[in-house]
């Protein structure tokens, strides 16, 4: 087969390399797991991978893909791959080519799979087209459920929460478990994404669960090239950051040796599945092509570094295996990389002329939100039903039977951990304590450590084990203790957590009810660490269902609403419980009782609002402590004779926009009491609403100011008031 005249230079100094491997060199096969068929399946894959790098940059320069960040010099990765189970989980760094096409290859030879499908998957992914199997053209990702791939978008080290969280997930799911129970979770990132807090903070959690005898199956593996994008990683970096530490076994290797790299990683492999512990694989690489396609690499690298690195190829390494241990043709193995390429470009030109796009917004967001109203409802009520006779008393319960807002929810979890022998109830105290604030009193005594159990304190570690067990099967409801607190980990919703199902078309759902304990208001306590009225980092995440119960009545049958979206529709729901409302029992006066509620079976749709009042003069919405201090005022309005009705929106995302509509067109004013902050709040969202609706009648606003929340009294004067609510609406019923 002759050359091509249109080679790259690291395409020619590989197949020149090739090309003069001697067979004289041989030295017998090596030990390990790599057979000579499993090598030349390697050697294919590795190709294969390097030639669609090559492939995507030539498919740019005709004007045709999308995505030019390749796997070229990491290919070494494909051994792991092959020193690993296909049934092994995997969460995959995005230079990992030779991995996916390995594992390809690999599950091809156990059953019936598709290693040149595989290639197929690339290109389409290259050419956003929608028949690509996981993401369906919305993102270039390395997924596939019939390899155990789970598809990640994230370039910075996000993924390795996850990735902890499944691990740590064997020891908590049950019967719905989704991987074998020996299973190990890999998990890959680069030297640069090391540095992340939320990757350090994945291997702490790891470290720190081995420490305390709990299983964390998880291998690690840090594909060190020494650069991110143009900056070095010092070739001690890694092994300084990560060797000796306690309760993490740590290997390194070279990944132009892949029987070393295969025997290494065998190794970790079966110290993680025997142990159900740690282990760190510190695979040494170079990069190629640059960071990506429009990176100058010469901007920062000189051509001697460039060219020096080339000795050190993956596919050479690979090839001098086969030569001189194998006693393959060095002429052999250059052609069979010249017959990719061609095979390759030929392909990716037959796919660039025919495949199709994406033609309406409403098909490019088909997997983002699914809603299944009906089957959701079918699901709360089973819920209920199951979980009626759970035998869990409620701490504090009222004589008759009415519960406050805390007691409300401690009623519904309890429920749901009675109905779903796999739902889990975790966070910081939420176990022995039962909570700061005792929502979660006596769920661990009733229903074991299994279910309910405490987490190190960690908001990225609490969401990261929601997304990994969410993943095995279970339904996990995590808590975080304050608002606040979530914005340290908001990237785990936001990048991680409302990505999934929309970047593999729902084939991976991580369906999750996040309880927060939100919004200000406590009395003789403060500081915006506990005082946090800001949602707006919430409301802007593509899917996420926003759920915001103001009243007793409401929260239980809304807790088991978002708990029968995540088991059906994989849907991802924050569900925001004000803190000053927990133990609230009267509305106007002491003892009148307007603020308990007795368990209901009661089901309350997504996006449903509810009425209070039938008022025609003005229409009152809000949500929250809003809803308190709104209804407070309706009460003050009607004695001064203005009849208002309030409307409690309970739902952020999805507005509730037919109610919202509906209820203002009655009065033709509308009064928005948003007890979050003036830029950014929902009330922003709700005035939008009402204008796309057509609403044409008068609207006005109180809002909390745009601050931070301080200590003691002084936090009145940033937040909206019963007296604001009043006075507003005075003005707007005088005006109109």
């Amino acid at each position: 087969m002759s050359r091509p005249d249109d080679l790259h230079d690291l395409e020619a100094s590989l197949l020149d390399g090739i090309a003069a491997l001697s067979s004289a060199d041989g030295r017998g096969w090596p030990e390990g797991p790599l057979d000579v068929d499993a090598t030349r399946s390697l050697f294919t894959a590795q190709v294969r991978s390097r030639v669609l790098d090559h492939t995507a940059r030539w498919l740019r320069a005709l004007g045709h893909g999308y995505y030019t960040i390749g796997s070229a010099g990491h290919e070494g990765n494909g051994a792991v791959a092959l020193a690993l189970r296909v049934t092994d989980p995997a969460l995959l760094h995005y230079r990992s080519g030779g991995f996916y096409l390995a594992r390809a290859a690999q599950a091809e030879a156990q059953r019936t799979g598709a290693s040149r499908e595989a290639v197929d998957d690339v290109l389409r992914g290259m050419l956003a087209s929608t028949t690509e199997r996981i993401a369906g053209g919305r993102h270039k990702v390395w997924g596939n459920v019939d390899l155990n791939v789970i598809p990640q978008t994230s370039t910075i080290g996000s993924h390795p929460p996850r990735a902890v969280g499944l691990a740590a997930s064997f020891g908590h799911v049950g019967a719905r478990a989704a991987y074998p129970s020996d299973a190990v979770v890999v998990c890959s990132f680069g030297d640069a994404s090391l540095n992340h807090s939320t990757t350090q903070g994945a291997i702490n959690w790891a470290c720190h669960a081995a420490h305390h005898g709990r299983p964390v199956p998880v291998l690690f593996v840090c594909e060190d090239n020494g650069l991110g994008i143009s900056v070095p990683t010092p070739r001690t970096w890694v092994a300084a950051v990560v060797e000796g530490r306690g309760d993490l076994r740590y290997a390194d290797a070279d990944g132009a040796d892949p029987a070393a790299v295969a025997r290494t990683t065998a190794e970790l492999a079966d110290h993680v599945r025997r142990t159900r512990q740690p282990a760190f694989l510190h695979l040494r690489t170079v990069r190629y092509l640059g960071h990506a396609g429009a990176d100058a690499e010469i901007a920062y690298r000189t051509p001697s570094e460039i060219r020096a690195d080339h000795a050190r190829d993956p596919l050479l390494g690979t090839a001098r295996l086969l030569v001189a241990a194998g006693g393959f043709d060095p002429a052999e193995l250059v052609a069979a990389y010249l017959s990719e390429r061609e095979a390759i470009r030929a392909r990716a030109l037959e796919l660039a002329e025919r495949e199709p796009a994406f033609r309406t917004a409403a098909e490019v967001m088909e997997p983002l939100a699914p809603r299944r109203p009906d089957a959701i409802a079918r699901r709360a009520a089973d819920l209920r039903a199951r979980g009626a006779a759970h035998g869990h008393r409620v701490a504090g319960a009222a004589a008759d039977g009415r519960l406050t807002l805390a007691q409300t929810i401690n009623e519904a979890l309890a429920g749901l951990l009675a109905a779903e022998p796999d739902a889990l109830v975790f966070g910081e105290d939420v176990g022995r304590k039962g909570g700061v604030y005792g929502v979660t009193r006596g769920l661990q005594r009733t229903f074991s450590e299994r279910q309910v159990f405490d987490t190190l304190l960690d908001e990225t570690s609490i969401l990261g084990l929601a997304l990994g067990s969410a993943l095995n099967g279970a339904l996990p409801i995590p808590e975080i203790q304050y608002l606040a607190y979530l914005h340290n980990a908001g990237d785990q919703l936001r990048g991680e957590a409302a990505t999934l199902s929309f970047f593999s078309q729902g084939q991976y759902r991580n369906g999750m009810v996040v309880r927060i304990a939100a919004y200000a208001y406590q009395a003789g306590f403060g500081g915006h660490f506990h005082n946090d009225n800001s949602v707006a980092a919430l409301r802007d995440i593509p899917g996420l269902v926003i759920a915001s119960p103001s009243h007793p009545a409401d929260a239980g049958p809304m807790l088991r609403t978002c708990a029968a979206a995540a088991l059906e529709d994989g849907t991802v729901s924050a569900f925001l419980e004000p803190i000053a409302r927990y133990h609230t029992t009267d509305l106007h006066t002491e003892g009148d009782g307007v603020w308990l509620a007795a368990p209901t079976d009661e089901h309350v749709p997504i996006g449903s609002a509810r009425t209070h009042g039938d008022g025609s003069d003005l229409t009152i919405v809000t949500w929250g402590n809003g809803a308190w201090l709104s209804r407070r005022a309706r009460r003050r309005l009607g004695e001064a004779g203005v009849e208002a009705r309030v409307l409690d929106l309970r739902w952020l995302a999805p507005l509730p926009v037919d109610d919202l509509l509906r209820e203002a067109r009655a009065t033709g004013r509308v009064l928005i009491a948003d007890e979050t902050r003036r830029t950014g709040g929902v009330g922003e969202g709700v005035v939008a609403a009402l204008v796309d609706g057509g609403f044409d009648g008068t609207i006005a606003r109180v809002a909390g100011e745009d601050s931070f929340i301080p200590l003691g009294e002084a936090a009145n004067l940033v937040l909206i008031s019963e007296d604001d609510i009043v006075t507003a609406a005075q003005k707007l019923v005088a005006g109109g």
